[in-house]
């Protein structure tokens, strides 16, 4: 084994707000070949921050589909009693908050009325284009996302798999990214960062589609003083894509390996399934089997 690429800890971090699906499956693969790879132990997080969307039925899909498929994990919930009692990101909400009392001492934050529908109209390819930043729009108003102060101009440093590091800025998407959604919760930027520092993360697997969000992260920990996450090593995985070319997402039923599982299909009819999208035509009977077929 490399020493240059031995790790102390991955994740997998479904979120809970659809059955799992076989894009869901590649990049756990990928993440479990690579910790198997690396030394690492691999840490399930179930991000639920986002009470509204969050089911129970969800979550218990993530172990069910887990479970059925194989695929390992060393540390965090077994089970839906575990996740609740001890697990669930409502535990470490006082972090949260702690990060953002830090950003609003610090004057790093502005007020938003603006609603989803609203930045799309205004702001060009859905980038925000600061309607609410000057208007001193108090933090405490009722029905108000709070936005982060950003500067794109500021260079940032991404580790990269394997041993590479990239320079790059916030992307205009990611200016002046929310914080705090409108009903009060932490939005997925802040949970995510303090969720990889407080678990001790410093291998990050997600998909190329998440790379601005990538940026985004190491921008904010910038502020809060997560320096561990910045020197976390990233892989950013090709997507799998559906036969109409898109990525496979939650609303596409018949890729969940839930509906896969109902039709009566095995593990390993679902691991040649995910063979076959990436255009191998191959039995794969295990996990290991497909990771080994996929190019790192």
């Amino acid at each position: 084994m490399d020493t240059r690429l031995i790790f102390n800890k991955t994740r997998i971090a479904p979120t809970p707000s659809g059955f799992l699906h076989l894009g869901n499956v590649f990049s756990f693969v990928i993440t479990a070949g690579l910790a198997k790879k690396t030394g690492a132990k691999t840490f399930l997080r179930i991000d639920d921050a986002d009470r509204e969307r969050t089911n129970k039925l969800y979550v218990q899909d993530i172990f069910d589909t887990l479970d059925f498929l194989g695929i390992p994990w060393h540390e965090g919930p077994r089970n839906l009693k575990e996740y609740e009692q001890e697990y669930s990101q409502v535990h470490r909400m006082h972090m949260y908050n702690d990060a953002l009392l830090q950003l609003r001492e610090n004057g790093d934050l502005f007020a938003c009325r603006c609603t989803r529908t609203q930045v799309v109209v205004r702001g060009e390819d859905s980038v925000y284009p600061g309607t609410c930043r000057n208007l001193n729009i108090p933090l405490d108003a009722k029905n108000v996302s709070w936005r982060l102060r950003t500067n794109t101009e500021k260079i940032l440093e991404v580790n990269t798999w394997p041993r590479t590091t990239v320079q790059a800025t916030l992307p205009p998407s990611m200016s002046e990214f929310i914080v705090r959604k409108k009903d009060g919760f932490p939005a997925y930027q802040l949970t995510s960062v303090i969720d990889d520092a407080f678990f001790g993360i410093d291998l990050i697997v997600r998909g190329k589609d998440l790379w601005n969000s990538t940026l985004a992260q190491l921008y904010l920990s910038s502020l809060i003083g997560k320096s561990s996450f910045a020197e976390a090593t990233f892989y950013h995985h090709p997507l799998l894509n559906g036969a109409d070319g898109n990525k496979l997402s939650k609303s596409a039923g018949d890729t969940s390996v839930q509906y896969l599982r109902k039709d009566g299909k095995t593990a390993a009819d679902i691991y040649s399934l995910i063979a076959g999208i990436m255009n191998v035509e191959a039995r794969v009977e295990t996990w290991e089997d497909l990771f080994a077929l996929i190019a790192l």
